[in-house]
């Protein structure tokens, strides 16, 4: 039975931002890999080692024309730049049958190839499941998993894992969402939301608030299903949306945590203590592992990795003042972790030729942002000025393993667009990545 209460309004705190956390990343156990493979569609396909340093040459090539939402020029195939002088060159050993490197702030596209080519998204769709949900349910909120709660998965899911008729706060539940991609914390987070046909709605209705039409929600999970597909345009749009929202950007920069487990061993007559364990983010430009080091400045967001869709990624890092997002999805490449790669790859390009190139496009607000009568994809006009915010939260203990996370927003004056959902030209409070030596 669920011990859930009644979400209360949300409150939009306007802030122009500084933040300069630390994350200290213990080592944690083995973790399993991000997703494991669907049962739909076959494996991608090795690269040819003889091509490496030169671009994909896609079997299945992209749709001659594609949607053109953020500009005429995303819905080309192949790569789109304008270099300016002094900018540099793309990188060769890019393999991804599509990705994208934006200003997160301006939200001005810096390059893409094949933007809008619709693609199973794999777990990177968890962006979109958690900028939907997380708003609906306070973080201190207790649920009491039911074992309905933990059907209808896909066979070989990631999992966090959770344990029916035991007890979990939405704050640890979002933890194994983000940390550990697991599905059965989003079967939980559905179930509380009144079930996954229900959160499918509720995702593909935000996802068209958000302009991201290449978006077709089939699980709230993105677990291989037939029909459902994302691009990397609209993959970046969930991002940005999410990134928006405090808990959003805690969750998606914590490097390890510590949730409850199963029930310990204890004395008769005494009520039994729960065990914790201990949980990676699969991110590993932000955590390291299996050859990464973390990249200098990332702050979340999410991975993937099916069948179906291959490997997956969106990522957002800062540097001198300046913020990126980039995803790719599907490399074909022979190198290892080649999904991470390539996105740092970008990342490091869109620093150095930010100033120097002319944008492609543009990451559009929602339609929702928007004032009444304007045309959608147009600049919101100023509803006001922000107030100054000073916030702090410090996570510790059993629920965080021991990771001190602290979130000090200092504000100032923002624009904020007229139905006050959606922030632009914006400075976010994001963190850098410390790992340290215990």
């Amino acid at each position: 039975m669920s011990a859930v209460k009644k979400p209360a309004k949300i409150a939009l705190a306007v802030a122009v931002a500084a933040l300069l956390p630390a994350l200290t990343a213990a080592p944690a156990s083995a973790v399993a890999n991000d997703d494991k493979p669907g049962t739909q569609g076959q494996p991608a396909k090795p690269a040819d080692p003889g091509k490496a340093g030169k671009a994909r040459k896609d079997p299945d090539p992209p749709p001659a024309g594609m949607s053109t939402v953020g500009g005429a020029q995303l819905g080309q195939p192949g790569t789109q730049v304008k270099l300016g002088a002094g900018a540099p060159v793309l990188p060769m050993d890019l393999t991804g049958r599509s990705w994208i490197v934006a200003d997160a702030e301006n939200g001005q596209v810096l390059a893409s190839h094949n933007a809008h080519w619709r693609l199973p998204p794999a777990s990177t769709l968890k962006m979109l499941f958690a900028d939907t949900v997380l708003p609906k349910f306070p973080k201190t909120d207790v649920h009491t998993v039911a074992p309905a709660d933990l059907e209808g998965m896909g066979e070989g899911s990631s999992i966090v894992p959770l344990h029916a008729n035991l007890p979990y706060t939405v704050h640890d539940l979002w933890l194994g969402v983000f940390l550990r991609s697991g599905n059965d914390a989003v079967h939980v987070l559905s179930a509380m939301n009144g079930g996954v046909p229900k959160t499918v709605q509720d995702m593909q209705a935000h996802a068209d608030d958000l302009q991201a039409l290449d978006t077709h929600v089939v699980s709230p999970d993105g677990y291989d299903a037939p029909g459902q597909v994302s691009s990397a345009y609209d993959l970046t749009l969930f991002a940005r949306s999410g990134l928006q929202k405090k808990d959003f950007r805690e969750y998606c920069s914590t490097a390890t945590a510590k949730i409850p487990g199963a029930e310990g061993k204890t004395a008769e007559g005494k009520t039994p203590e729960r065990d914790y364990i201990e949980i990676q983010n699969t991110n590993r430009l932000l955590t390291g592992d299996n050859g990464l080091s973390p990249y200098k400045g990332i702050a979340g967001v999410k991975n993937g990795n099916t069948t179906n869709a291959g490997a997956t990624f969106t990522g957002v890092a800062e540097r001198d003042g300046r913020v990126l997002l980039v995803t790719v999805m599907n490399p074909d490449s022979s190198e290892g972790q080649a999904v991470y790669k390539e996105a740092a790859r970008l990342l490091d390009w869109g620093f150095a030729a930010a100033g120097k190139v002319t944008p492609v496009g543009e990451l559009v607000p929602p339609k929702s942002a928007a004032p009444s009568g304007a045309p959608q994809g147009s600049p919101p006009a100023a509803a006001g000025a922000g107030d100054t915010a000073k916030a702090a939260v410090t996570t510790k203990g059993p629920g965080s393993g021991g990771i001190g996370t602290a979130l000090a927003i200092a504000g100032g004056a923002l624009l904020v667009v007229a139905a006050g959902v959606f922030l632009l030209n914006r400075r976010w409070p994001l963190p850098e990545l410390v790992r340290r030596k215990k």
